[in-house]
C-alpha cells in the first residue's frame, strides 16, 4: 500500500509502498477513504510523543470501510463504513469498565502507538469496543474531519465543561479544535468569545457562532478584554491551542466557580506552564482536561449533526492528496490556513 513514512523525527517524509497491515484477532483493517491532518500529527513528527517507534506512518483521524476482520470480532462485517476515536480502549481495564475508554490504561492510538491512517489501509485494535458506525448522511470526509478535534471539543464542551444555554464560553485558539468548540458551544445556546492572533481565523469563528472575538495581537490584555465582554468572566474557558500563554489566559479570565478545560496539547518544555493559583483557590476554579471521546458518545454528536444543530463540514478548509500531505504536515506550526485539511486522494 501507499503510505506517508518518516524514518527520523523532524526529518523529511516520503510517500512509499509499504506492506499492507493485517488485523489482530480482536481487530480489523480499514480501507482509508479520508483522513484528517491534525497538529497532533505534527507533534508526533517533532518527536514529542514517546509512544512512536520509527519508522512511522502518522494519521489518526479517519473514515473508511472494513476490508479484513480478526477471528474474535463479533459486531462488524466487511464493507461496514466506520470511524474510530483517536484513543482506542482495551475494553477490560478499570477505566474502560467504568465507561472512560478515552483514558484507557492500555490504550492504542493509530498514528502513535502503531502505524496510522496516512495510508491506503490502517489496522485498528479491539474493534468491538472502538469502532463507530457511520450514518449514511455523514460523508467520509466529514467523518474524518471529526477526528480528534471535533470529538475532543465535543467532550470538552459537553461532558467536561458542562456548558449550558446562556453561559459565557471563551475559546482561546481558533484553529480546528477551537472552531469546533465555538460551533458546539453555540449549538448549546452559550455565548462564545473566540480569541486568536489571525483575523481570518476570527472571521471563521464568527461565522460558526462566536458572538464576540478578540485579536490577541491587537488587544494587549486578553484577560481583561474577555472579562469586559462577558461582564465578569467566562463560565467556561478552553485552551484549544496548547500554549503557556493561552493556558494562563484561559484560567485567568474565568469568573468565580468557573471551569477551565485544557484541550490543546502542552508538550516538551511547555508541559509545566505557569498557573494563577491565587485565583484558582480564591475563586474556587475548576481545572479539567479533555482527552478524546468514547465511541459510545458519538451517537449524541451524530444526532446533533443529523438534526442540523452542528455542521462540522463548514470547518473543512481544503481536501488534499496523500502526496500533498507531506508538505502540509511539516508546516503545521505556521498556522497558515484556517479550517481543517482532509486527505481524500490516495
Amino acid at each position: 500500500m501507499k503510505a506517508v513514512v518518516y524514518e527520523e523525527f523532524r526529518a523529511p517524509l516520503f510517500v512509499r509502498n509499504v506492506p499492507d497491515p493485517a488485523p489482530r484477532d480482536h481487530g480489523v483493517v480499514v480501507k482509508v477513504n479520508a483522513t484528517g491532518l491534525c497538529r497532533s500529527d505534527w507533534h508526533g513528527w517533532m518527536g514529542h510523543d514517546p509512544d512512536i517507534t520509527l519508522p512511522h506512518v502518522p494519521g489518526h483521524e479517519l473514515a473508511g470501510g472494513i476490508v479484513a476482520i480478526g477471528k474474535d470480532v463479533t459486531l462488524w462485517h466487511e464493507g461496514d463504513r466506520v470511524t474510530v476515536p483517536f484513543v482506542c480502549g482495551c475494553g477490560s481495564c478499570p477505566q474502560c469498565v467504568s465507561g472512560n475508554h478515552q483514558v484507557c490504561d492500555h490504550q492504542s492510538q493509530p498514528g502513535f502507538t502503531h502505524w496510522g491512517s496516512f495510508a491506503e489501509y490502517v489496522a485498528l485494535d479491539y474493534a468491538d469496543t472502538n469502532l463507530v458506525p457511520l450514518p449514511e448522511a455523514i460523508s467520509d470526509v466529514t467523518a474524518a474531519s471529526l477526528g480528534c478535534r471535533f470529538v475532543t471539543s465535543f467532550r470538552a464542551v459537553v461532558d467536561q465543561g458542562k456548558v449550558t444555554a446562556g453561559q459565557w464560553v471563551a475559546v482561546h485558539g481558533c484553529g480546528g479544535v477551537g472552531l469546533s468548540a465555538v460551533m458546539i458551544a453555540n449549538a448549546l445556546g452559550a455565548n462564545v468569545v473566540g480569541i486568536d492572533i489571525k483575523e481570518d481565523h476570527l472571521e471563521l469563528a464568527r461565522q460558526v457562532g462566536a458572538v464576540a472575538t478578540v485579536n490577541a495581537t491587537v488587544i494587549p490584555d486578553v484577560v481583561e478584554a474577555v472579562r469586559e465582554i462577558t461582564r465578569g468572566g467566562a463560565h467556561v474557558s478552553l485552551d484549544a491551542l496548547g500554549n503557556p500563554q493561552t493556558f494562563f489566559n484561559s484560567v485567568a479570565n474565568l469568573r468565580k466557580r468557573g471551569r477551565h478545560v485544557q484541550v490543546g496539547l502542552l508538550v516538551a518544555d511547555q508541559s509545566r506552564p505557569s498557573l494563577p493559583m491565587d485565583q484558582v483557590v480564591a475563586n474556587e476554579l475548576h481545572i479539567l482536561g479533555s482527552h478524546g471521546m468514547q465511541a459510545f458518545r458519538y451517537r449524541d454528536m451524530f444526532a446533533m449533526i443529523e438534526a442540523g444543530k452542528l455542521a462540522p463540514e463548514k470547518l473543512i478548509g481544503d481536501m488534499i492528496s496523500l502526496e500533498e500531505s507531506v508538505e502540509a504536515l511539516v508546516t503545521m506550526d505556521r498556522f497558515d490556513w484556517a479550517g481543517i485539511k482532509v486527505i481524500n486522494r490516495f
